[in-house]
């Protein structure tokens, strides 16, 4: 008996591993969508690139997820078009050497990322992780799990143009 769920378990690992599922990682599914989740935290350093390879970093369209499921992930692809959207305003006429110009890309970073947590609070799902962090915690928590800490544009994409998102207004006296 214990011989048979041993058996079992072990094929149960194996067909997981072989279909794709990892642990500790993201994917779950083989054809799960990539979402390159979450944005890394502007700073002076990288402005440079947020203002100027923001058509070269991927974005997700309606079109992108499969009709059904995938749920979590829409809602970070909708953060991460949000938040570009938001950089393309704060960019928009400014030098780079202007501090208004990170202190918007800080205001609007933030607000994605409140509101994608508290669409993740929404559902009936796990929130993401750092969601449950407060304060100067769940940035740091936000910040140290991008997969693109430097906003590294990719050749050989152009982003699809999308309509400004609604929801930030950049508040400079809070800088």
């Amino acid at each position: 008996m214990i011989l048979t769920g041993g058996l079992v378990g072990l094929c149960f690992f194996a067909l997981l591993t072989l279909n794709g599922a990892t642990f500790g990682g993201a994917m779950l599914y083989p054809n799960e969508p990539y979402v390159e989740f979450p944005p890394a935290r502007p700073t002076a350093n990288l402005l440079h690139s947020i203002c100027t390879e923001s058509s070269h970093r991927l974005r997700y369209p309606p079109g992108y997820f499969p009709r059904s499921g995938f749920s979590h992930l829409r809602r970070c692809g909708k953060a991460v078009d949000r938040v570009e959207s938001w950089y393309i305003a704060c960019c928009a006429g400014q030098t780079m050497e202007n501090n208004h110009v990170l202190c918007c890309a800080e205001q609007a970073w933030k607000t994605a990322l409140t509101t994608f947590c508290q669409e993740e609070y929404s559902t009936m799902t796990a929130a993401y992780h750092c969601c449950a962090e407060e304060g100067e915690a769940m940035w740091t928590c936000f910040d140290r799990d991008s997969p693109n800490p430097n906003y590294a544009p990719r050749a050989d994409y152009t982003a699809p143009v999308q309509p400004l998102e609604n929801g930030f207004t950049f508040i400079p006296y809070h800088c």
